[in-house]
C-alpha cells in the first residue's frame, strides 16, 4: 500500500480564492496519520484559505480536498484573538465542550465525561484552574485549555493558528508535548507556525506558501537566516506532487 493511500487528508490540484480574488494555485500534496505539518508564509499568503478549505468551509474554484477524517473528529484552534473572553465559561467548560461534536450540546455530562476533563487538566497543569472564568486567565492558560478541548474531542485532525504566540515557555513546553503524543497516537495535525525554534523542535514536514503556490521543504532546510524566497523546495520521501 503506498504511503498516499495511508493519507486522511489530500489535496489535489487545489484552487483557492477568496472573492474574486485568487489565493492559491496547483496546490498539492498529503498529510499523513502521525505526522506534524508546519504551515508557513507571509501575511496574506493563503494560510487561513487553505485552513478554510481544509475544514470544508471554502469551496474550491478548481481541485479538490479530500478528507476521511470524521467531521466530529476534525478540530480547528484559532489564535487566541478570535476568543469572547467576556462569555462566561469556566476552564472546566471549556474543556468539557470537546465532547460536544461526538455527544450532542443538550445532553448532560456523564461521570465518565467528568472524569475524563479532569484527567485531561491535570495532563496540561490547569487542574487548579477549573473553575476560573476564561477572561481571567493568562494566555498559556488560556492556550492549555483549548487544547484541553481538543484532547476531550479525542481530535484526529487538528489545526491550529499560532498556539505559541503570547505564551510563556512552560505552555510552549507543554503544548509540543502534547502535540507530540497526539500525533504519536496517530493524529494529522497542521500547525500556522512564525518561529523557526518551534519549527525545528515539532514540525516532521512543512508547507511553504509563497507567491500563490504550495512548496513542500524539509524543516532541515530551515534555518534563521532563510526566508521563504531562500528555500528550495523539494519532494518529501517521494509522495508529495512536486511544487506549484
Amino acid at each position: 500500500m503506498s504511503q498516499r493511500s495511508l493519507s486522511r487528508l489530500q489535496l489535489h490540484d487545489l484552487h483557492l480564492a477568496q472573492g474574486h480574488r485568487a489565493v492559491l494555485e496547483h496546490v498539492e500534496g498529503d498529510f499523513q496519520p502521525g505526522a506534524i505539518t508546519a504551515l508557513v508564509g507571509a501575511n496574506g499568503a493563503g494560510k487561513s484559505t487553505l485552513i478554510q478549505a481544509i475544514m470544508g468551509e471554502l469551496r474550491p474554484i478548481k481541485g479538490k480536498v479530500v478528507c476521511t477524517v470524521p467531521r466530529e473528529r476534525r478540530a480547528w484552534l484559532p489564535q487566541q484573538l478570535a476568543l469572547d473572553l467576556t462569555f462566561p465559561m469556566s476552564v472546566e467548560e471549556l474543556v468539557m465542550t470537546g465532547s460536544w461534536p461526538s455527544h450532542g450540546a443538550f445532553k448532560g455530562y456523564c461521570a465518565a465525561h467528568y472524569r475524563k476533563g479532569r484527567e485531561i487538566m491535570a495532563r496540561l497543569g490547569i487542574s487548579h484552574l477549573a473553575h476560573r472564568p476564561l477572561g481571567e486567565l493568562s494566555g498559556g492558560q488560556r492556550q492549555r485549555a483549548l487544547i484541553g478541548r481538543t484532547l476531550m474531542q479525542e481530535a484526529e485532525l487538528l489545526l491550529l493558528d499560532e498556539p505559541f504566540s503570547n505564551v510563556d515557555s512552560e505552555t510552549v513546553d507543554i503544548l509540543i508535548r502534547i502535540l507530540r503524543q497526539m500525533a504519536d497516537e496517530g493524529a494529522t495535525i497542521i500547525v500556522v507556525l512564525h518561529d523557526m525554534d518551534h519549527l525545528r523542535q515539532l514540525a516532521d514536514e512543512v508547507l511553504m506558501l509563497n507567491g500563490g503556490h504550495g512548496r513542500w521543504v524539509s524543516p532541515s532546510a530551515l534555518t534563521h537566516q532563510q526566508t521563504p524566497a531562500q528555500v528550495v523546495p523539494f519532494t518529501i520521501g517521494g509522495r508529495h506532487a512536486g511544487s506549484a
